[in-house]
C-alpha cells in the first residue's frame, strides 16, 4: 500500500495483510490439504507429515513470489512450483502428493477465507469499542438539550443521547450482520480443476470436510469458484459499516467546529495538530472514517461488478475481485479503529449546547422559541435515548448468540 492508504488504515491490519502473511496462509492450506487427503487414505501419512514440514513460510522468498505472479497469472503457481522443489531436496518421496487434485484457484480463495477471519477479527473488537462507548455516551447524556438540525438547520431541540443511541444502532445491527456473513462467506475452497474434485477417486467430500476441519472453516458442500454471492455478501456488509461510522463521523466533525464548539475528538501529543496553525483541533479519527466512507463504495462496487465469473472458472473477474479485499478490509478497519480510539474520550461541551440554544430562541419570537428550542424537549427525547440503549444492548448481546439452525448443526 502506498503512503496514503497506510495511515488510512492500522498497522495490525497492514500485518494481517501483508504478502508474507498471506503466504503463510497458502501454506497453511497445502499442509492441511495433505492431511486431510492422509485421513482420506489418499495419500500415505507419510507423505503428509514429510509436505506439512515443508510448508513453513521462512523456506520461501516471498518478494520473488510475487514478482513470478505477475508471468505466471496466479501466486499459486510459484508457490507450488517452490513447495514442490522443497519437498523434492527435503522429502523426496511425498513429492507425488504435492498439491493433489488441487488447483490455484483453491489456494488462493482459502488463503483469502483465512486472511480475512483475522481482519475481521481486529474489525469485530473495535467495532464493540466503539459500541460500548456509545451506549455508555447515551445514557450519561440522556437529558443533555443539544439543537437537532436538518438540512444543516437548527429543526428544533432533542438530547446528546438520544444522538449517540442513534449512532450506536447502525453499528449493533452492523456486528449481527456482518457475524451472520461471515458465519456464511469463510469457508473452504476445494473444486480442484472444474469444480468435481474428479482427482480424489471418490473421496472429494471427505478430504473436503477433513479439509475445512483443519482450517476451522465451514464446508459449504461444495465448490463456490464461480459462484460468488456468499463471499461478495460479506463484502457488502463491510461496505454498509463504513458508511455508518462515516455518518458518525460527519457529525462529529460539524458539531466540532469552533463556531459551534459543542464537541471535540480527544487530544494527545503529536494527534489532530496543523503544520502551520498551532491553535488548530484538526478531528483526524473523523477524517480517517469519512475518507473509508469515501473509498469502500467503490471497492464494494468493483466486487459486484466481478460477480459474472463465466463458466467454471474465471478469466478477469476473479483476480479484480481479489485486488479489491485489502483495501475495503483496510479501510474498514482504519475507520472503526479511529472512532473506536475516539469515542471515549469524546469531550463533551453540554453549556455550548445549551448556549447555542439560548442564542437561536434570543433571535426568535418567543412562541417559535417556546414551541420548538425548549430545553425541556430533551426530556422526553432522553427517555427514548434510555430505552433504545436497553434495546441495543440485549441486539448486541444476542448478536453472538448461536442461532437454532445453528445449534441443530
Amino acid at each position: 500500500m502506498s503512503i496514503f492508504e497506510g495511515f488510512l488504515s492500522t498497522p495490525d491490519m497492514l500485518d494481517v495483510l501483508g504478502d508474507a502473511r498471506f503466504v503463510a496462509a497458502m501454506l497453511r492450506f497445502e499442509a492441511a490439504l495433505a492431511r486431510a487427503q492422509a485421513q482420506a487414505a489418499l495419500i500415505p501419512d507419510v507423505a503428509a507429515q514429510g509436505i506439512e514440514a515443508c510448508c513453513r513460510v521462512e523456506l520461501f522468498d516471498v518478494p520473488a513470489l510475487v514478482r513470478e505472479s505477475g508471468r505466471a497469472g496466479s501466486v499459486a503457481i510459484p508457490l507450488v512450483k517452490r513447495l514442490k522443489e522443497v519437498v523434492q531436496l527435503q522429502q523426496p518421496d511425498a513429492l507425488p502428493y504435492v498439491h493433489l487434485g488441487s488447483t490455484s484457484q483453491d489456494v488462493i480463495d482459502s488463503a483469502t477465507v483465512l486472511v480475512t477471519r483475522e481482519a475481521l477479527a481486529l474489525i469485530e473488537a473495535d467495532l464493540q469499542r466503539a459500541i460500548d462507548a456509545l451506549l455508555a455516551l447515551a445514557p450519561q447524556h440522556a437529558h443533555t438539550p443539544v439543537l437537532a438540525r436538518t438540512l444543516m438547520q437548527p429543526a428544533s431541540v432533542t438530547s446528546f443521547g438520544f444522538k449517540c443511541a442513534g449512532w450506536a444502532a447502525p453499528l449493533v445491527r452492523a456486528q449481527g450482520r456482518i457475524a451472520a456473513a461471515a458465519a456464511q462467506a469463510l469457508q473452504v475452497q476445494l473444486g480442484g480443476a472444474v469444480g468435481t474434485l474428479a482427482q480424489m477417486k471418490g473421496q472429494g467430500d471427505a478430504v473436503r470436510s477433513n479439509l475445512a476441519r483443519a482450517l476451522g472453516l465451514r464446508d459449504g458442500g461444495a465448490t463456490w469458484h464461480t459462484q460468488r454471492d456468499e463471499w461478495v455478501a460479506l463484502g457488502c456488509q463491510l461496505g454498509l459499516l463504513v458508511g455508518s461510522l462515516g455518518k458518525i463521523a460527519a457529525d462529529i466533525a460539524l458539531m466540532g467546529q469552533y463556531e459551534v464548539g459543542e464537541l471535540a475528538e480527544p487530544t494527545e501529543p503529536g494527534r489532530g495538530g496543523s503544520s502551520a496553525m498551532p491553535h488548530k483541533r484538526n478531528p483526524v479519527a473523523s477524517m480517517v472514517a469519512l475518507a473509508a466512507a469515501q473509498r469502500a463504495p467503490q471497492r464494494v462496487a468493483a466486487l459486484l461488478a466481478a460477480m459474472p465469473q463465466v463458466h467454471e472458472r474465471a478469466l478477469g473477474p476473479w483476480q479484480a475481485e481479489l485486488a479489491e479485499w485489502p483495501g475495503l478490509l483496510a479501510s474498514a478497519h482504519g475507520s472503526v479503529r479511529a472512532l473506536a480510539g475516539a469515542l471515549p474520550g469524546l469531550v463533551v461541551n453540554a453549556a455550548r449546547m445549551r448556549a447555542n440554544i439560548d442564542h437561536l430562541r434570543a433571535e426568535l419570537p418567543a412562541q417559535a422559541a417556546n414551541e420548538w428550542f425548549d430545553p425541556a424537549l430533551a426530556q422526553a427525547a432522553g427517555e427514548q435515548a434510555l430505552a433504545q440503549v436497553q434495546a441495543l444492548r440485549r441486539q448486541a448481546s444476542d448478536n453472538f448468540k448461536p442461532s437454532k439452525k445453528d445449534t441443530a448443526q
